[in-house]
């Protein structure tokens, strides 16, 4: 394959994820951020803090990329069996007629278009699809599985690479800052993906991050608190 076609088809799957991406950049980061957190706040020791966030965000990612893919597999077993019980009596439009008036079309619509697409499945298949807001281009499970892997085990490494540079307490400090930011930017992602209100999804992001931060520092406290010799 050429590289021009291989560029093209990175684009066009980068574009078809992007949903997936900011998904995964959002767990990766808010997860290993509490994780960092919780144990910079009871050690001065960098190396146990890179040890336990590369650990953490390796297996988070690898856990959220086994769960994208089984996620999109059975969503996409579940349009195929739904589609092909559309066609289960042979020259019968009601099953189709029926599911476009649930989507809420009338009854006249729905015999209508249900005679326009009655031998093609995937007119039909694609009709529904754009009635219930989804995906024209069906999702690539394993397509999607990799860009979560990435996605999520990249934006972890934002709140981890600080301890590998400076000190642990100038780094929680740098941690904190450049975390915030990526929350920030992700927020703004997400509110263009869902067309909702960018402040609110930006705090909404911010305030989650933080959350989770100050449960991480909370436990990992506690927990040294309560085992100190």
């Amino acid at each position: 394959m050429k590289l021009g076609a291989m560029l093209q088809r990175l684009r066009g799957s980068f574009a078809n994820s992007i949903g997936t991406i900011v998904f995964g950049m959002e767990d990766g980061t808010v997860s290993i951020f509490g994780l960092i957190f919780g144990v910079a706040a009871t050690t001065t020791n960098a190396k146990t803090v890179l040890i336990a966030g590369a650990s953490g965000a390796a297996a988070a990612a690898v856990s959220m990329m086994a769960g994208t893919y089984l996620d999109i597999e059975t969503t996409r077993d579940e349009a195929g069996a739904a589609g092909l019980s559309l066609y289960s009596a042979p020259g019968s439009l009601t099953p189709l007629a029926s599911r476009l008036a649930k989507a809420g079309l009338t009854s006249a619509q729905s015999e209508a278009l249900a005679v326009a697409v009655q031998n093609s499945p995937n007119a039909a298949d694609g009709l529904l699809r754009a009635l219930r807001g989804g995906p024209q281009v069906p999702l690539n499970p394993l397509e999607q599985a990799l860009w979560m892997l990435l996605a999520d085990f990249l934006a972890a490494a934002v709140p981890i690479l600080p301890f590998v540079f400076v000190p642990v307490f100038q780094a929680r400090v740098v941690s904190g800052i450049v975390t915030t930011a990526l929350l920030i930017g992700l927020g703004v992602g997400r509110a263009q993906i869902k067309k909702r209100n960018p402040i609110r999804t930006v705090v909404e992001t911010v305030s989650i991050g933080v959350a989770a931060a100050i449960a991480g520092v909370a436990i990992g406290v506690l927990v040294n608190h309560l085992f100190a010799r």
